[in-house]
């Protein structure tokens, strides 16, 4: 009988040593498990690099500038205008001269394009009627390529009156055939050397009497602003 107990009790010792032994295996594996200890850090990295990412830049602030009337733009013509060959409502391309500020802000710089429009004209003709040339600039490119309508005084010029020239011409043509017929016949000679003299005087004029207006390429002309214009720009 004391036998039997000493085996019974030897194997419930075996068995209780067995049972401890799994237990302390699965302690120390459970933290090295994949599901639970490796899983939970990795969303924390995650967030904290989110965290110590750069917030993005403000949106820059517009502001809307006007450009009031009597602003003066200073042009230079890109081609060369003529009363003799332009026609009006004729438009012409040309750049700002000098930089197009107001109020400190420069508004264009330098070398803007400008679109502007023959007004009038009137081409030169033979004894009495002088060239006539109006220009005017309808629009104005800002800085990123935006084009703004405009209105401006007006630019012209008109040539010298033929008249008082052809008469100086017509009455010189005269006086010299005068002088020939007088020194050829004397008295009626005379009288039919001033015809003479006075119709080539006149044929003359007629053939030197036309003087257009012609205007360059560079030509730098100044125009003024007949109404205000207003532009938004990012504020510095």
């Amino acid at each position: 009988m004391k036998a039997k107990y000493r085996v019974l009790a030897a194997c419930l010792l075996s068995v209780s040593i067995l049972s401890c032994q799994r237990g302390n295996q699965q302690n120390t594996e459970q933290p090295a498990t994949p599901g639970e200890g490796g899983t939970k850090k990795a969303p924390k990295a995650k967030q904290g690099a989110l965290a110590r990412r750069p917030a993005p830049p403000p949106a820059p602030k517009l502001e809307t500038v006007t450009v009031p009337e009597g602003t003066t733009l200073q042009v230079r013509l890109a081609d060369a205008l003529s009363s003799g060959t332009a026609t009006a409502g004729s438009e012409f391309q040309g750049s700002l001269a000098a930089p197009l500020t107001v109020n400190g802000i420069e508004v264009a710089p330098t070398g803007s394009g400008v679109t502007g429009r023959v007004s009038s004209v009137v081409s030169s003709g033979r004894l009495n009627r002088p060239a006539a040339l109006a220009l005017t600039l309808t629009a104005l490119t800002l800085p990123g390529g935006k084009t703004t309508e405009i209105a401006t005084s007006t630019w012209s010029q008109s040539s010298q009156s033929h008249k008082k020239r052809n008469a100086t011409m017509i009455g010189g043509g005269a006086g010299v055939g005068a002088l020939i017929g007088a020194i050829a016949g004397k008295g009626k000679g005379a009288a039919i050397g001033a015809a003479v003299g006075a119709g080539a005087g006149t044929a003359g004029a007629a053939a030197t009497g036309k003087k257009e207006i012609v205007l360059p390429a560079e030509t730098k002309l100044t125009f003024a602003l007949t109404a205000p214009f207003t532009f938004t720009r990012k504020r510095a």
